[in-house]
């Protein structure tokens, strides 16, 4: 089983230049590192509409890395 917890948002986003590169945006669910992986290429060319799928997907990403680390530290103050 993995500790990495994918984005399934992004199933469908391939390469514009239909080389079949894929993404995937993961969340480590013990630490809380977030794991963006370009697949099968050092590169991706994304047309706008996935461009905009993809920051969504690192902002989810972000939130929920936010929220297990947050929730490691019970020192924390709230509302910082």
């Amino acid at each position: 089983m993995s500790a990495f917890a994918s984005d399934p948002s992004l199933d469908d986003i391939r390469d514009a230049a239909g080389h079949d590169t894929e993404v995937d945006v993961a969340v480590h669910l013990h630490d809380g590192t977030v794991r963006l992986s370009l697949l099968w290429t050092q590169e991706i060319l994304l047309n706008a509409d996935d461009a905009d799928q993809m920051a969504q997907a690192l902002q989810r990403a972000a939130e929920q890395a936010r929220r297990i680390t947050a929730s490691r530290r019970p020192d924390r103050p709230t509302g910082a």
